[in-house]
């Protein structure tokens, strides 16, 4: 049975992934941004970020780097509390992320939603997030990276895995047992090979705007593709490609915030310099 047209089973269950699948683009990205414009986030570590998105773009992601990356992000947060964290995620959504969901995806959403089936979206991106999503698009729940908090206060460490790979593949066992889905006849929704143990989980597996690797890996396995991207001829090339040139303008700009701050600054104690000199001359 194809994800085409998913027949109606309370036991069978949809699960997708978000970034790329559900939203075009990287959620943590435009929250990044919404957080800088509340002060959550520093020159120096925008510069840091990035950094880490261009070498992201232009090398791939591994292990190493997105255990930085976690790392980082979780002591940028520490400190603050959940409720900032809910108010510009809620923002961001409103201002950014409706506007760039997939239309194609909407329609699956409801579909399997009007069959009775639950929804749930897995994802790597912060659980407010992946729960502020979910809710505005009427799914049942999100499964998302979980950064521990202590009375409302962001500790600045992880609660449990990043939900990566394998990770994600776990959350979905572990809502089925919860809840009784049978994998067997549910759904599973993903466009990177990361997603890949997230489909092998599921008896209806389908790759939505997939990278390569997932879409050498669903022609290997005989699984469904969807594409909802308005491609080129190269597209996910030339989206790497402008990821990674918005990655360097992005660098260049906080580089000339910040020395136009220094300038500003120097500027300004050269004029008071110039100011004590001159009344020193008509003393």
């Amino acid at each position: 049975m194809t994800s085409d047209s998913p027949s109606q089973d309370s036991r069978a269950a949809a699960f997708f992934d978000v970034d790329n699948t559900v939203i075009r683009g990287a959620t943590s990205y435009h929250l990044a941004r919404g957080l800088q414009r509340h002060g959550f986030f520093r020159a120096h570590d925008v510069l840091r970020f990035a950094w880490e998105q261009t070498r992201y773009v232009l090398l791939g992601e591994n292990r190493d780097q997105i255990n930085s990356l976690r790392e980082e992000a979780l002591s940028i947060i520490k400190g603050w509390t959940v409720a900032e964290m809910v108010a510009v995620a809620e923002e961001v959504y409103d201002e950014v992320l409706v506007s760039r969901i997939f239309p194609g995806t909407r329609a699956l959403i409801d579909e399997h939603l009007s069959a009775g089936r639950e929804v749930w979206f897995i994802t790597t991106a912060p659980q407010e997030v992946g729960t502020i999503i979910a809710k505005r698009l009427g799914a049942t729940g999100a499964q998302g990276s979980q950064a521990e908090h202590v009375d409302g206060h962001y500790t600045g460490r992880l609660k449990g895995e990043m939900l990566h790979r394998e990770a994600k593949a776990t959350a979905v066992h572990a809502l089925a047992e919860e809840r009784g889905f049978d994998l067997s006849k549910s759904y599973a929704y993903g466009d990177s090979i990361n997603d890949g143990p997230m489909l092998e989980s599921v008896g209806n597996p389908c790759a939505i705007n997939p990278d390569s690797k997932l879409r050498n890996l669903a022609s290997q396995r005989g699984w469904e593709v969807k594409e909802f991207r308005k491609r080129r001829k190269n597209g996910r090339q030339g989206l790497m490609r402008a990821s990674a040139a918005g990655a360097v303008w992005a660098t260049v700009a906080v580089g000339r915030g910040v020395k136009a701050t220094l300038k500003g600054a120097l500027g300004r104690s050269e004029k008071k310099a110039s100011v004590h000199d001159d009344q020193a001359t008509h003393l």
